[in-house]
């Protein structure tokens, strides 16, 4: 048997709006898996969220695996362990989190188990209505990170302009070490450029020996172009934006509150 790795968005994608996986997708993935396929989740969030909602949503299937920080971490379920992971320079960090005041801009890091902030601000108890990790908030932000970060985020709830601003001068002053994109409208992901979602469908790939061709990836919004991509057959969701539509191979006929993903899984076992 060609063995096969289905890589998911969450948020828009795998979850419907009230963030559940809804009957008919979950089945399709049971039996999917059950096939001795592999199952992926893709996602913007670290490797700790992304584990919370793996096991908040009673998942077990063999084969699973969690790629986290869009990219920088790949994590093992059955296993327990990391495959994979690499980070922001420690060097950079405060660099980042300077030119983020001097912008007025929201800007935080992770450790393994941590959120770590200069700042408990709207923006922050924003980010937390979903993401549950603990937060620690200090001056000191490096005294808390043992390694690099898997990534940063900057969040701005009001002002696209003022982030776009952010956006360039970071840009000029990390130039191609880093990549800036938006997860969503207010989140902008900022992670080592050897990263990406795209290059986690690849690198998992040749980890597992499955061939590239036997690889699916569907989401909805701008951080999932580059796996959507990378991947053999590249899905967007309907509900997704006109920017992922563009970039896939085939789009779903019903968004991610009516199972618009569960006929591509089981398509993707007869392929």
């Amino acid at each position: 048997m060609n063995k096969k790795i289905f890589f998911f968005d969450l948020d828009g994608t795998l979850l419907n709006s009230e963030k559940k996986i809804t009957p008919n997708t979950l089945n399709a993935l049971k039996r999917f898996t059950d096939s001795g396929h592999y199952f992926c989740i893709n996602t913007g969030r670290a490797i700790d969220s992304a584990k919370a909602v793996y096991d908040g949503l009673g998942l077990d299937f063999k084969g699973s695996f969690l790629c986290g920080s869009n990219g920088t971490e790949i994590y093992s379920v059955d296993e327990r362990k990391y495959v994979y992971k690499t980070g922001v320079p420690l060097e950079l960090v405060d660099s980042i989190l300077d030119l983020a005041e001097e912008y007025d801009m929201h800007c935080h890091t992770y450790n393994e188990d941590h959120i770590v902030s200069r700042h408990d601000n709207e923006c922050m108890k924003y980010y937390r209505r979903v993401i549950k990790t603990p937060l620690i908030v200090t001056d000191n932000v490096l005294e808390y990170l043992k390694q690099p970060p898997s990534k940063m985020i900057a969040i701005e709830l009001y002002d696209r302009e003022k982030q776009e601003r952010f956006k360039k001068a970071l840009q000029d002053m990390v130039g191609d070490r880093l990549t800036l994109l938006y997860s969503n409208p207010n989140y902008m992901e900022i992670f080592p450029s050897e990263a990406g979602k795209g290059s986690a469908v690849k690198r998992l790939a040749a980890i597992l020996g499955v061939d590239e061709k036997n690889t699916y990836a569907a989401g909805d919004e701008q951080n999932d172009i580059s796996m959507i991509e990378a991947a053999g057959c590249g899905i967007a969701m309907i509900n997704g934006t006109d920017m992922v539509k563009e970039s896939a191979d085939v789009i779903t006929r019903f968004d991610n509150d009516h199972d618009g993903l569960a006929e591509f899984i089981l398509r993707a076992m007869e392929e």
